[in-house]
């Protein structure tokens, strides 16, 4: 057995699929067998596997200044300039960033910027963050107290107090909730579209809804964009591509394409408004790679190739031919819903069929896609093309069918 203990997978598996190279939206193993990334490996491969622009990059810094920390009073160019990028891209004309390593770091960063912020702002009274039912918000701490996936947080002991999950897909039980302890609430955690959860959109209005509601009870809204962050719907962020501008948003897996763990929170007018005011004040939060050079170039470049590349204008091609063949297998009734937007979709199984068992059954048609609960999801790079889309389709068809 292995001594690698993998991630969300049981201690106890020894069969696994050793990947060795990869080239725009395929990969191969060890033995030859070549696959579509039908899932831009975890929802972040954008600008596709072995660009050589983000390996020439990478190799440039690492020659330059392969790592230094940037607690004060340090800083490198790499970090400032995407920093002012991402800012640049976000829907704040103000505001700051903070980088991490990843989204769960950029999470639990979120959520006590926000009671820290509500602090410095005179309501120190305010330290209870909301979360969504079906809302994926990574695996540390604080994240994992937010996750409205309850099997993520089983087992784990006492989590974080303070933070409480909201069912329902409306508004009404959020708006109750603020109701009875919109005094006390910091912050409402939500994903734009909800990602891990099952790949769902929101309803129409809820975003707006809840802006409202923190707007009214003096709350921040964190919009979690690690998975819509950096294109994934056609705009660069959620945030634009639903028109709802929050007050914070935590960004990850695309915005280096994975090439190097790089996460972090853009943090709009208010929160930084709060965090300045006093002079005295200094943020006693932070990582050992927060602003890493090499992960810093690696942002700059992927996000550089994307702009270049016009890969958000892709989007909506993704969107028409991916989307239009899932359609297909539901008018055909194979699936029994397709849910998604841009170049993120789902669909549902009927109760029949196992999840894990199609998947297995897609990688030997050479298709990856990732089972949630029943459903399979599908985000695959935006360099995909459309002979590469339609093998998926296909490669679904040929096994639901069965």
């Amino acid at each position: 057995m292995s001594a690698f203990l993998h991630p969300f997978s049981p201690p106890r598996m020894t069969d696994f699929i050793t990947i060795v190279g990869g080239e725009g939206a395929e990969i191969w193993d060890e033995d030859g067998n070549r696959y579509i990334d039908g899932m831009a490996s975890l929802w972040y491969m954008n600008v596709g596997h072995g660009h050589p622009k983000m390996i020439e990059a990478i190799t440039a810094q690492a020659k330059a200044l392969a790592s230094y920390h940037t607690f004060a009073p340090f800083s490198n160019p790499p970090a400032e300039r995407l920093a002012d990028t991402i800012l640049e891209l976000s829907p704040f004309d103000r505001g700051r960033v903070f980088l991490t390593s990843s989204g769960s770091e950029a999470v639990d960063t979120a959520m006590k910027i926000a009671r820290i912020a509500q602090r410095e702002a005179g309501r120190p009274h305010k330290t209870t963050i909301v979360s969504r039912e079906h809302g994926y918000h990574g695996t540390n701490f604080g994240g994992t107290s937010a996750q409205g996936i309850p099997g993520n947080r089983e087992g784990f002991g006492e989590l974080v107090g303070e933070v409480v999950n909201v069912e329902g897909p409306d508004i009404e039980p959020m708006a109750r909730l603020f109701a009875e302890r919109g005094d006390r609430i910091a912050a409402v955690l939500s994903e734009p579209l909800q990602g891990a959860g099952g790949v769902f959109p929101p309803p129409e209005g809820y975003l707006e809804g809840l802006r409202a509601l923190c707007d009214e009870h003096d709350a921040y809204l964190i919009l979690d964009e690690v998975i819509t962050g950096f294109g994934r719907l056609g705009s660069w962020f959620g945030a634009q591509y639903y028109d709802v501008e929050p007050d914070m948003m935590t960004f990850a897996k695309a915005s280096s394409s994975g090439y190097i763990p790089l996460g972090g929170v853009i943090i709009g007018p208010a929160v930084t408004d709060a965090l300045m005011a006093n002079e005295g004040f200094s943020l006693k939060h932070g990582y050992t790679y927060s602003g890493h050079p090499i992960a810093a170039a690696a942002g700059n470049q992927a996000i550089a190739i994307q702009r270049d590349d016009g890969l958000l204008d892709l989007v909506p091609l993704i969107e028409r031919r991916l989307g239009d063949g899932l359609r297909a297998l539901h008018g055909d009734g194979l699936v029994s819903e397709v849910r998604g937007a841009g170049a993120v979709w789902a669909v549902q199984l009927p109760d029949h069929r196992d999840a894990m068992k199609d998947r297995d059954a897609l990688l030997e048609q050479g298709v990856i896609v990732r089972p949630l609960g029943n459903a399979l999801v599908m985000c695959p790079p935006l360099v995909i093309t459309e002979t590469q889309m339609d093998r998926m389709v296909d490669a679904l068809a040929t096994v639901l069918s069965r």
